[in-house]
């Protein structure tokens, strides 16, 4: 089923794993796909990739943390196209930026707010944007936002990224309360620790040499929380994407999804 045919769709952070599992659901679903990250070859390559499958798809360089281009990106997509549809942010944070994993006793004020400024930071300013242009066009599209299953778990040493992920959820369900009157749904999908992400490899890798355990253990002990066998993919996640942002998944509005495939130690 096409459940994004004729849809402009912009995804922000584009040039990470995630983001581009999400933009390419989204165009195999039928929408024109704006893809923009700082690195503007890797997003080049990835339209590439999606015009070559007989997709539609553009690249653009955009920080998403800096609201002027983020504001002259989506109104060049908006006077090109006449609307927005949708728009996903799928900006993380690396583990050097949170200067390892530093008890909260030790790390500095300035290592715990850095994942809040990158990730709630940006979550706020694309989406808040995209939501002045979906009111001015009338277009009641769908925002989708991007947080950790950190926000529910109870693991140390990541103060600081975990009260980002808590602050993304919240922030997803003040913007679904403001702009509900406007026809526009918000949510935030919530993967698990998808294993075929550079991210979550890197972290799984760092974790496992300051516990001073192999890698193979860390991973065991994350599966036993599994309740099946099967565990997400990037595909599944930009598959649950593009229905969340389809017409029918309008009953998730205000939501954090969880795309993880049921997981014992998640609230």
């Amino acid at each position: 089923m096409v459940h994004l045919k004729d849809k402009v769709a912009v995804v922000f952070a584009a040039s990470g794993d995630i983001a581009g599992a999400v933009a390419t659901s989204f165009s195999r679903h039928g929408a024109k796909v704006y893809l923009c990250a700082r690195n503007l070859d890797a997003v080049k390559a990835l339209a590439a990739e999606i015009t070559a499958g007989g997709g539609k798809a553009e690249a653009a360089s955009v920080d998403a943390l800096n609201e002027t281009e983020i504001d002259d990106f989506l109104k060049k997509v908006v006077s090109d196209n006449g609307k927005l549809d949708v728009v996903f942010n799928g900006i993380g944070v690396g583990y050097s930026e949170m200067g390892g994993r530093p008890p909260t006793t030790m790390a500095t004020l300035k290592e715990f707010m850095a994942p809040m400024e990158k990730i709630c930071g940006s979550q706020f300013l694309t989406s808040r944007v995209a939501a002045k242009y979906m009111m001015q066009t009338q277009s009641e599209g769908t925002i989708l936002l991007l947080t950790t299953a950190l926000s529910r778990s109870k693991l140390a040493n990541v103060a600081g990224i975990t009260a980002a992920s808590a602050a993304v959820e919240g922030l997803t369900r003040v913007m679904a309360a403001e702009w509900g009157g406007n026809g526009i749904k918000v949510m935030a999908i919530c993967p698990g620790a998808i294993m075929d992400t550079t991210r979550i490899s890197g972290w799984i890798e760092a974790s496992a040499k300051h516990l001073g355990i192999p890698v193979e253990q860390l991973v065991t002990q994350y599966q036993a929380f599994d309740l099946l066998k099967t565990t997400p993919t990037l595909k599944l996640v930009g598959e649950t994407a593009a229905f969340l942002a389809s017409e029918t998944g309008v009953v998730f509005n205000s939501h954090i999804i969880d795309v993880d495939c049921g997981k014992l130690n998640i609230l």
